[in-house]
């Protein structure tokens, strides 16, 4: 089932427009990060129930996905991380197809196995887990 509700825009600006460029051409533009494909993942805020979009670096495999809350090494969560937390139905773009997923957070084989294919997708999660004292969180989010 599609979320709905309410958008607030990122308080990022590249985000934002990165998000929209990505939107309003299905994909075909906006659709990288320094060289690398990314997906949209749409979430419901964790306390204001507000529709959120934020582009993510792919990371697919057998039509599942992970997402990892790296926030590049930084001491804290991304506010993002507290919305799957709260609310694991999410939705998520990849190019022009939007679909429906359910996200649960990684442990133990599961967790290697996918920060595996993470860091051969983007290999800088591997510096931003070297930044920080926390143990990035690994999302994987399987069709609903």
């Amino acid at each position: 089932m599609p979320l709905s509700g309410e958008y607030a825009p990122s308080t990022s600006q590249h985000s934002r427009r990165q998000v929209e460029l990505f939107e309003r051409t299905d994909g075909r533009e906006g659709n990288t990060m320094r060289g690398r494909p990314i997906i949209v993942l749409w979430t419901l805020g964790a306390t204001s129930g507000k529709l959120r979009k934020t582009p993510l670096m792919r990371v697919e495999h057998d039509g599942h996905y992970a997402v990892l809350a790296s926030m590049g090494g930084a001491p804290t969560h991304p506010l993002w991380y507290h919305n799957l937390v709260a609310h694991p139905q999410v939705e998520l773009q990849d190019g022009a197809v939007r679909r429906d997923y359910v996200a649960h957070q990684a442990t133990g084989a599961e967790y290697d196995e996918w920060w595996a294919r993470a860091v051969e997708t983007w290999p800088d999660y591997d510096a931003y887990q070297a930044r920080t004292q926390r143990r990035i969180p690994v999302f994987v989010l399987d069709p609903a």
